[in-house]
Order: structure tokens, then C-alpha cells, then sequence
């Protein structure tokens, strides 16, 4: 388990000469996620080397990531250009086809995803420039060395807004937003690199076409980022224990649960190789149930 409540116990690595300055953790908001989710799949993923194996691509991590690039996109073309009519061409030259079922499937997604941009493109402004457009924002505390790619970054009225688009099956709601992490670590870097205020985050919902939103405070930013500290104490203590010859599965415990069926390494692990794992196509099934 995480060993936030050993927090005085943790001690970041040095850089190795006595006196010298704590090493800050590098990371991003996925890499802080792997560790909360499931300490062993963190281990896979940024520990071991070699890694191990990762089963097959997923269908929906494909559709989530085509649109996103075609939104990107669109953003890049001249403002004269940003309509309807372009997605089409801007999705197909996107389109990830990996972990779909089949080629029917694949085209129901498709559509889908068309479907939703042409709805939420329909009300943006093509003439507003976002500060951002999958832009990186980096910053640094007493024990991180952050740095995430926002999907965008607004301004409005003087301040930054943090936008990140969803593509999942499920809606999202204000509790989402407040909660997330990610977002929050995006806006107190975003305040840094701008040197502008952000304090809102939202969830685009493009399914739905539903926003989620929460205006944090700097007391609300500084709780998650004294809770992504937390990890990376944790995470550096353990990396440490394992250095000096600790066992890497008692200092990376698996998390048994639901989101092993879903897990990339779901066959490497003896607790997930328990789950009944999922299909590549497992999370775009409803797509083609909804017509």
C-alpha cells in the first residue's frame, strides 16, 4: 500500500555527494495516476527495465486519442478555416485504427467521432486563440519537477482556464472536476508559465457535450499539490528500498481490483492474471448499440 502514512520515513534519493540538493521526482500527471491506481503497475511501467510485455492496443484509448489530434488540428488552421466542413478530412488524416474489433466497429466509431466533433466544434468560436493548444506547462515545487501536456488552455477575462476533453462512456460532473489531479496540477503550472491566475478546470464531455467545472482556490490547489508530494515521496522511498535490495513486489504492491481487467500488463501480474481481463473493443461496445 502507499505509505503516505510514513510520510517523515521517506526520503528522496540524493543526487549522491553529501550536502548536495534533495533530487526532485520528474513527473507527469499519468506517471503520479500509475502509482495511485496500483503501486505494481507503476513498477511495469516506470521501474523495470526491460518492461514487460503490454497485451494488445485498446480500441478506446484509439478513439480518444484521433480525436484529440483532430481537435489539435483544427485548431491550427487559420481561423477562416475552422469549421464543420474540415473535420472530416482532419479526422480520417488522425484516425488511430488499432484494438477495434473489426472493420464495422471501426466504422461505427468512427462515425461517432465525427458526430461528437462536428456537435461541440458547432459551438466554439473559431476566432478566439487559446493560450494553448496541447501545449506543455511545467513548474516545480520543494519535491516535484512537473511538467503535463494540457489539451487547452483558454483565456478568459485576464485569467487561464484548463480544458481537458473526454471522450469515455460515462458523463462527468463538478465532483470530477474537483477531484481530479491532473487538472489541478495543470492549473497551478499553467499560473506559473502564463503568470496569470487559473483556477477554473473543466471536463468537455464530447459524447454528452456536457462541461464539468470546478474554480479551485490556492487552498484547494495546495491540498493536491501536497497530495501528489505525498505520492512522490512514497514512490521515491520505495524506488530507494528497491536499490538497496528490498523486494520489488512487497515495495510495489498490486492493487487487486476492477481495473485490472483493464490493465496493460493484466497477464504479467499473478493478481491481475486472476481477473477476468477485457477486450481490446470492450469499452466501444456501446457505440454500436447506440446506432
Amino acid at each position: 500500500m502507499p505509505r503516505t502514512s510514513q510520510r517523515s520515513a521517506a526520503v528522496p534519493e540524493q543526487l549522491g555527494f553529501a550536502g548536495m540538493p534533495e533530487r526532485l521526482f520528474v513527473c507527469t500527471p499519468s506517471k503520479l495516476g500509475a502509482y495511485a491506481d496500483c503501486p505494481r503497475r507503476y513498477r511495469y511501467t516506470y521501474v523495470d527495465r526491460p518492461s514487460p510485455q503490454k497485451g494488445p492496443p485498446w480500441a478506446h484509448n484509439s478513439l480518444g486519442a484521433s480525436v484529440h489530434t483532430a481537435l489539435k488540428n483544427w485548431y491550427a488552421l487559420p481561423a477562416a478555416r475552422r469549421s464543420t466542413d474540415a473535420l472530416p478530412t482532419l479526422l480520417k488524416a488522425t484516425w488511430v485504427r488499432e484494438g477495434y474489433r473489426d472493420v464495422d466497429q471501426e466504422r461505427i466509431a468512427y462515425r461517432k467521432a465525427l458526430e461528437w466533433l462536428e456537435t461541440y466544434v458547432a459551438g466554439l468560436d473559431p476566432q478566439e486563440e487559446p493560450l494553448g493548444v496541447e501545449r506543455v506547462v511545467a513548474t516545480k515545487t520543494g519535491v516535484l519537477a512537473f511538467n503535463g501536456r494540457a489539451d487547452r488552455i483558454d483565456s478568459r477575462a485576464g485569467e487561464a482556464v484548463i480544458v481537458d476533453y473526454k471522450t469515455g462512456r460515462s458523463g462527468l460532473d463538478a465532483d470530477d472536476a474537483r477531484g481530479s489531479q491532473a487538472l489541478a496540477l495543470y492549473a497551478y503550472a499553467a499560473q506559473r508559465v502564463f503568470r496569470r491566475p487559473c483556477r477554473r478546470v473543466e471536463l468537455h464531455h464530447l459524447p454528452s457535450g456536457t462541461v464539468a467545472a470546478h474554480q479551485h482556490t490556492e487552498e484547494s490547489l495546495a491540498r493536491q499539490i501536497g497530495r501528489a508530494e505525498d505520492t512522490a515521496r512514497d514512490i521515491m522511498a520505495a524506488e530507494k528500498a528497491v536499490a538497496a535490495g528490498a523486494d520489488p513486489d512487497a515495495e510495489f504492491p498490486a492493487n487487486p481490483g476492477t481495473l485490472c481487467g483493464w490493465c496493460d500488463f493484466r497477464r504479467t501480474c499473478p493478481a491481475g492474471a486472476e481477473v477476468q481481463g477485457k477486450e481490446p473493443w470492450s469499452a466501444v461496445e456501446h457505440l454500436e448499440r447506440a446506432g
